[in-house]
């Protein structure tokens, strides 16, 4: 059975969703979970998009030791500089990538590119060349292939594989190929290009789900030849995003007998990366989302429920547990110690240093007062916020609000900024949560306007977690903020708060780009 390489890219095209953007400690935690998982390849970002972007990268491949650390480079010197840069010491160890990309379509090469045929071959396989300067790992990506006409596209990528790539990725960039057109691409090349076959050349898949069939479209070019699946956790990515990673891998599982070939994936190790990449990047996964939504192995109907207990078979073709779906549930309470706490953090997919267990464990100890019992989600909830605190620029101190039938609801917020001081504020709102944000606001002294804002409970009971997640918009930018506690008005504050960091971070990032730009 041939072994299909999973080329990750939550971090990279993932993080590309509006508003998903993480800080390095996120991205660190996810790709720490990625190679656990046993994923081949992580792109992790794109170096030279930002100073935060190269250090992100150049971090993830100086920790990982298992995994290729990706980083992606259009055909431009600078971009292949950046990114060969970043992954070197991923190179040193005979992991590092670098992944160029150039589009071939006509409609990219008449309005974006403005280029003939001609020099967009040159600039291909002169970029190559610079690449390989640096790592002998080189991908090639022809942009919106599967809209570039299948002659020019034979030649570009045998250009490419003449020119040294080891990878093509044939893109199907704007998500509109269906299986049956996207596979023959596959198939054509591979009988037409006999050098892919003699040097051993991986053809990689890369789909987008603007029509709904990215993973479909994925898996018709693994049945014709593709040995690469390029996707993200959840399926997040650009507009509608990419082939979810949990749905290929468990598509190639569970139906082995079809296409016969496999990953090296642990599956279990699913779920607990579905939620970890859910809850930093603030993006929500749906309740019927294939193999992680809630509903997934959930059964409402009488007759499938009769089914169910008479043979589990009846109505589910994967048992929950090989996605790593909790089957028990962890009570924590007041009396745990470090060890216990410790051991369940590392159990969900953290790998957290010695210092930030500590203060998530501090947190806990603080929860476990005011609960009952302490739930897995309860745990996972705390280590993303211990995440997001690393980053924080404003931390909630207090919070006092006054509201309830004829009573102009009013909220005191005190916060404390990162050189330790705190300040305090009130104001009045249309309802206590609109008055939190209006002190917040003034407070900060950044207007944004919201655009969505949810609430959820994280788990069990009346003294459940709850979380709440909103949208904002601030000149343009769309941005998201996450948080949590039994109280649901400070959870408010918290998430509020966590977007207003995060905008505040993305700000400060852009302007030590700027001033290094004008030095």
């Amino acid at each position: 059975m041939d072994t299909i390489r999973i080329f990750d890219t939550t971090l990279r095209d993932g993080e590309q969703s509006p508003g998903a953007t993480l800080t390095q400690p996120e991205k660190l935690e996810i790709a720490r979970h990625l190679e656990l998982m046993g994923v081949d390849v992580i792109e992790a970002g794109f170096p030279v998009s930002s100073q935060g972007d190269f250090e992100s990268v150049r971090a993830i491949a100086s920790e990982l030791t298992r995994s290729v650390v990706c980083g992606l480079a259009r055909c431009a010197a600078g971009d292949i500089d950046r990114a060969g840069e970043a992954v070197a010491p991923a190179s040193a160890a005979g992991r590092g990538r670098i992944h160029v990309f150039c589009a071939t379509s006509k409609i990219h090469r008449e309005h974006k590119l403005r280029k003939g045929k001609e020099e967009i071959l040159k600039l291909a396989v002169r970029s190559i060349g610079h690449a390989l300067q640096y790592t002998p790992d080189v991908e090639f990506s022809p942009e919106d292939a599967s809209r570039t006409e299948m002659e020019f596209l034979e030649e570009m990528v045998h250009a490419a594989v003449e020119a040294g790539a080891t990878t093509i990725n044939l893109p199907d960039t704007v998500g509109y190929a269906t299986p049956k057109t996207y596979g023959e691409i596959f198939s054509h090349l591979l009988a037409k290009l006999p050098v892919l076959r003699e040097r051993k050349i991986v053809l990689s898949t890369h789909c987008h789900d603007d029509l709904g069939m990215a993973v479909a479209n994925s898996l018709a070019g693994v049945e014709a030849g593709a040995r690469q699946v390029e996707c993200t956790i959840n399926g997040i990515g650009e507009r509608a995003g990419n082939a979810a990673l949990e749905e290929v891998v468990m598509a190639l599982r569970t139906r082995a007998d079809y296409f016969n070939v496999g990953t090296r994936v642990d599956s279990t190790k699913i779920y607990s990366a579905s939620r970890m990449v859910s809850a930093l990047t603030g993006l929500a996964v749906p309740r019927n989302k294939a193999v992680v939504g809630r509903n997934a192995f959930a059964h409402e109907s009488g007759i499938h429920q009769d089914g169910m207990l008479k043979n589990r078979q009846t109505y589910e073709i994967m048992d929950p547990a090989t996605v790593g779906l909790p089957t028990t549930v962890l009570v924590l309470g007041k009396h745990s110690g470090r060890a216990a706490f410790r051991d369940r953090v590392t159990t969900l997919g953290y790998a957290l240093t010695e210092e930030q267990v500590e203060s998530a464990f501090g947190r806990f100890k603080a929860l476990a007062d005011k609960k009952k019992e302490v739930f897995d989600e309860d745990v996972e909830s705390l280590i993303d916020e211990q995440l997001d605190v690393s980053a924080s620029l404003w931390e909630l101190v207090g919070l006092q609000v006054v509201a309830g039938t004829n009573t102009t609801p009013t909220a005191t917020v005190t916060l404390r900024d990162s050189t330790g001081e705190t300040v305090t504020d009130a104001s009045v709102g249309d309802g206590p949560v609109d008055a939190i944000y209006s002190a917040i606001q003034r407070l900060t002294k950044i207007e944004v306007t919201l655009v969505d804002y949810r609430v959820q409970s994280l788990s069990k009971w009346k003294d459940a977690l709850g979380e709440v997640q909103v949208e904002m918009e601030h000149s343009g930018r769309t941005i998201r903020g996450r948080g949590r506690s039994t109280d649901i008005l400070e959870a408010s504050a918290r998430a509020y708060l966590a977007a207003i960091n995060r905008l505040r971070s993305l700000n400060r990032r852009e302007q030590l780009v700027s001033a290094k730009a004008a030095v």
